[in-house]
């Protein structure tokens, strides 16, 4: 068997057949990092990912679960270490967007996103928090919605507002463990995931509350977790807000 020393950093990506998912997973395999490519419900989108980076000279393979299945997940870095011989970055990108009036908001539709965002960001955590290399790095993702209170936002902001002090803390736990541990917030990003529901003039008016009067991107969000997963050791606790200015 191959040893840390002499093989590519290996990473984790939760939600890596999804819009930033996926940009994550190219991205890092662009910097050299051998990735396994989870996905929820569809691995013939996870495969078509990691085919993309073989076919382009990286390391992928294909891992599944629920985020929010202790078990499952568990399975899941067992596949990852299995292939490449170990865990030095996991970045949970996995969650769900469900918008409404705190008034009338539908609370299976509640618990069904807070199963995902914060209970899935736990296990998520958790398990990297156990399994993760000395020198390697965990990302959360939270939401630049817990600053910006737009109305509708709030079960999700709230959701993401536990991804928040999840990531704070934990970076202070893992004290000598010489792994950090930070969150990434993103604003508008024109995902699938943000774009759903919302008309023409809805994301028109979302793209010029930056002052660089554009959405991000995908690939915009991926230049950010690229620096947090390599050259940012000194990056440590922190909640970056990648929107343009916003906020």
């Amino acid at each position: 068997m191959s040893t840390q020393a002499d093989s590519p950093r290996v990473a984790l990506v939760t939600g890596g057949s999804g819009g930033i998912g996926r940009s994550v997973v190219e991205r890092l395999a662009a910097d050299g990092f051998a990735v396994a490519v989870h996905y929820a419900g569809n691995r013939a989108r996870a495969e078509e990912v990691a085919e993309r980076v073989t076919a382009s000279g990286g390391q992928a393979v294909v891992v599944g679960g629920d985020v929010a299945d202790e078990t499952e997940m568990a399975a899941a870095f067992d596949a990852t270490e299995a292939a490449f011989g170990g865990v030095d970055v996991v970045v949970n990108t996995a969650g769900i967007m469900i918008l409404g009036p705190v008034e009338s908001f539908d609370l299976e539709a509640l618990d069904r996103m807070h199963r995902t965002n914060v209970r899935g960001s736990f296990v998520v955590a958790q398990l990297a928090a156990r399994r993760v290399r000395r020198g390697g790095a965990i990302i959360g993702f939270s939401t630049s919605q817990t600053r910006l209170q737009h109305p509708g936002y709030a079960p999700y902001a709230a959701s993401k507002a536990a991804v928040e002090a999840l990531t704070l803390v934990l970076a202070r736990e893992l004290r000598g463990k010489d792994v950090t541990v930070n969150a990434v917030a993103p604003g508008p990003t024109a995902t699938p995931l943000f774009l759903d529901g919302k008309d023409e003039q809805t994301v028109e008016t979302l793209a010029r509350l930056a002052p660089l009067e554009r959405l991000g991107t995908p690939d915009d969000v991926a230049e950010t977790v690229a620096f947090l997963a390599g050259p940012a050791r000194w990056v440590n606790g922190q909640v970056l807000y990648v929107n343009g200015g916003i906020a």
